[in-house]
């Protein structure tokens, strides 16, 4: 073939379905829409295949090198790779054209008049592949090939990734120190020989039981609960610091290398908007006081939404446990309390995967409503609000299970109960951070094995769907198809260069939209939270991510590659409003951690206990320190009250074992006589906020002087930038 034959190397398809009737409206809008584009100057190739349109759409070298020459005009946008700049110019100009009825691409892709739009792979890239996930942690193949924006994000998450590795090893000696422990603790050795009989965990069908029925569990709990938990606590606080400062040191030496530092989104924006129409006026920046407080209510009543599914979730773990308690299965009547949890942790994913659908329309929703003037604007406001969604929806329960579980619940004789039936649950036996440790590992594990599993099958399967038809069109490839003869080109040209099967194969692909990339960010991002909101309570978590991590950054270099279609190329310098979002779990990872330390463990309980109350607190040496803790932390109900004896039937009072007993203990700091609130409490619950007040100063403290010694960009980036500063304006001057 003479190169003057030679096929347009095309930079976008447009996909739509044939009508049999050719003057339905449908089919009307879609010649409509083509005719618009070809106004535009775009080179618009038609290839008939059963009952589908394939347009391949090109724009033209003077539409480049207009886009190329603005370029040069704005200072705050750089030189964009050639291949990637036509596919953005093509995805800018098709998605900003509208046809006479003033409807654009996407309310005609709404009405079915095109099924699908996307840029094309080039041509073997499942053959590239292989070197896609070799050196994607070098970031090479995807900022050629999807651009900076899908770079910085395999940037960001191998930096994160490659900062897991200290946090997992930390968290991992933490609970190796609580393993060492597991045997020998005193604590755990009162608990398993403990003789203390406790009070029913629920009404009518429960029986009293014995402390030492929760040895196996006590030994668990002090794997995340001792010691070395408030260092670490303390340690990834600062580590999510340092890793953002060090993160912001490792994007410049980039963003730097790839010569987009003062890369404007916006200004792009502007530009691009002079090359689809150069009579067009720029949207105008405007704010109304009624939109922005439609939004802010509807934000507000949705996370009030959010918070009444936890409510609902508290009822159900009540209801579930009551129901376990009275049933036949003795399994389930003797550990009613764990298995409501554990059920109600698995509840809690289940509202979280339908509620992530509802909390992605409510947020698409509410950016319509402020009318943003840029694609940037709105992805940085559906983001916030999306995030904030999604949050409220993870972290809601386990807010509730650290702080309030067990502490609204009462005391014998006088339990709170949801519509005067069902009793608030209780802390579990072994502790309160048990409860905390059993959703936290239940959620994280679910959540990342069950869509890594979803995220990478589901767009393969749908590919293996449509393999049989493709094969079809592989072995037709050899013959002619049919082509408008407008077009230019004939049916042997065409295929003999397969275009019809390669934009066949790029349209068997699973869709990608504007958003796709945020889903991985979001995904990620809620890891992070996962890895440092509650971290004191669940050790291992940064261990769990740092696992994941190493299979989520191949399976989405695969997923990328051979199973969705192309992403637009992108250009940016940084990951946007993440890093906020970033930031702000930063601070909140220290005040979650400071209140389990302080609010929810043991840890304030056995320090106090240690210098006031213990063996120790004379100074004496003795006997050890935190000798009869277990029996000082419980109250005794006696039968006697009459409060007591309306709460706990006769029979309740039985042990399995046939012993009678005429009082139980219960865990809490109340008097015998009037159940008031003695004075070990009090202080207790003093120690315990002066202690939260304490960590967070200082953890602050130490964030900021991390954040202090860590200058946001190397000084070889600095100079080097200075260096290209000065030689541009050394040129402008000669």
């Amino acid at each position: 073939m003479s190169a003057q034959n030679a096929p347009l190397s095309y930079d976008y398809v447009l996909v739509g379905k044939t009508k049999e009737e050719q003057d339905k409206e449908s089919y009307k809008k879609q010649k409509a829409f083509i005719e618009a584009l070809k106004c535009k100057k775009l080179k618009v190739t038609k290839i008939l295949y059963d009952d589908i349109n394939f347009y391949g759409i090109q724009a033209p070298k003077e539409i480049f090198e207009r886009y190329r020459h603005l370029l040069k005009v704005s200072d705050a946008c750089s030189w964009s790779d050639e291949q990637n700049a036509m596919i953005r110019i093509v995805h800018y100009i098709v998605n900003h054209t509208a046809i006479r009825t003033g409807e654009d691409l996407r309310g005609l892709l709404k009405k079915k008049v095109f099924d699908a739009r996307f840029c094309l792979h080039e041509v073997g890239s499942s053959e590239r592949s292989s070197s896609f996930r070799i050196s994607v942690h070098k970031v090479l193949s995807p900022l050629n090939y999807f651009g900076e924006k899908v770079a910085l994000y395999y940037l960001w998450l191998g930096w994160y990734t490659y900062l897991l590795i200290p946090a997992a090893a930390v968290g991992l000696v933490v609970f190796l120190y609580g393993l060492a422990f597991f045997n020998s603790s005193p604590l755990i050795k009162e608990v398993c020989e403990s003789k203390a009989v406790m009070c029913p965990l629920c009404d009518k069908r429960c029986q009293v039981w014995q402390l030492s029925d929760t040895c196996t569990y006590t030994k668990l709990s002090l794997l995340f609960d001792n010691g070395g938990t408030v260092f670490f606590a303390m340690f990834m606080a600062v580590w999510a610091t340092l890793f953002l400062e060090f993160w912001k040191r490792h994007r410049a030496s980039y963003v730097c290398e790839w010569k987009v530092s003062d890369w404007n989104e916006e200004e792009d924006d502007l530009i691009l908007g002079i090359v689809n129409n150069p009579d067009a006026e720029p949207k105008q920046y405007k704010h109304s006081y009624l939109r922005s407080t439609l939004v802010l209510i509807c934000v507000t009543l949705m996370i009030l939404v959010i918070i009444g599914l936890t409510h609902a979730l508290v009822v159900f773990r009540v209801m579930a446990a009551v129901m376990m308690a009275e049933g036949s299965w003795k399994l389930l009547s003797d550990h009613s309390n764990l298995g409501s949890m554990v059920l109600g942790a698995f509840l809690h994913y289940v509202v979280i995967t339908v509620m992530t659908r509802i909390n992605r329309i409510v947020a698409r929703k509410l950016c319509d409503i402020e009318e943003t003037r840029s694609f940037s604007a709105t992805e940085k406001s559906f983001t916030v609000k999306m995030f904030t969604f999604q949050f409220f929806t993870y972290f809601s329960s386990l807010f509730y299970v650290a702080f309030f579980l067990g502490r609204i619940n009462g005391h014998p004789g006088r339990y709170s109960r949801i519509a005067g039936k069902w009793r608030l649950e209780e802390c579990h036996p072994s502790g309160c951070l048990t409860d905390l440790f059993i959703q936290m590992a239940i959620i994280m594990t679910l959540k990342q094995t069950i869509s890594n599993v979803f995220e990478f099958t589901v767009p393969w399967f749908h590919r293996w769907l449509k393999r049989k038809r493709t094969k079809k069109l592989q072995r037709r490839c050899g013959h002619c198809f049919k082509k408008d003869d407008s077009e230019g080109f004939s049916g042997a040209e065409l295929c003999e260069n397969c275009k019809l099967r390669d934009w066949f194969c790029n349209y068997r692909l699973d869709d990608v939209n504007s958003f796709s990339l945020f889903n991985e960010f979001l995904e990620m991002v809620i890891q992070f939270s996962f890895t440092t909101i509650f971290v004191a309570a669940f050790p291992l978590a940064p261990l769990l991510a740092l696992i994941n991590n190493i299979i989520e950054i191949r399976l989405d270099a695969i997923k990328m590659v051979t199973l969705e279609r192309r992403i637009v190329p992108k250009k940016t310098n940084d990951i946007g409003i993440w890093t906020e979002v970033l930031e702000a779990i930063g601070v909140m990872a220290v005040i979650a951690n400071g209140l389990v330390i302080g609010v929810s463990s043991d840890f304030i309980p056995r320090i106090v206990y240690h210098y006031r109350y213990g063996p120790c607190a004379n100074g004496s040496t003795a006997a050890d320190c935190m000798a009869g803790y277990i029996n000082n932390t419980l109250s005794i109900a006696h039968m006697a009250d009459p409060d007591i004896r309306n709460e706990f039937l006769p029979e309740q009072m039985i042990t399995p074992s046939g012993l009678n007993f005429s009082s139980c203990s219960y865990k809490d700091y109340r008097s015998d006589g009037d159940y008031s609130f003695t004075p070990q409490f009090w202080l207790i619950l003093a120690v315990r906020f002066a202690f939260v007040i304490l960590f967070e100063h200082v953890v602050v403290i130490f964030k900021f002087v991390a954040a202090w010694c860590v200058p946001s960009a190397p000084m070889q980036v600095k100079n080097v930038r200075l260096l290209d500063k000065f030689n541009q304006l050394k040129q402008e001057n000669r």
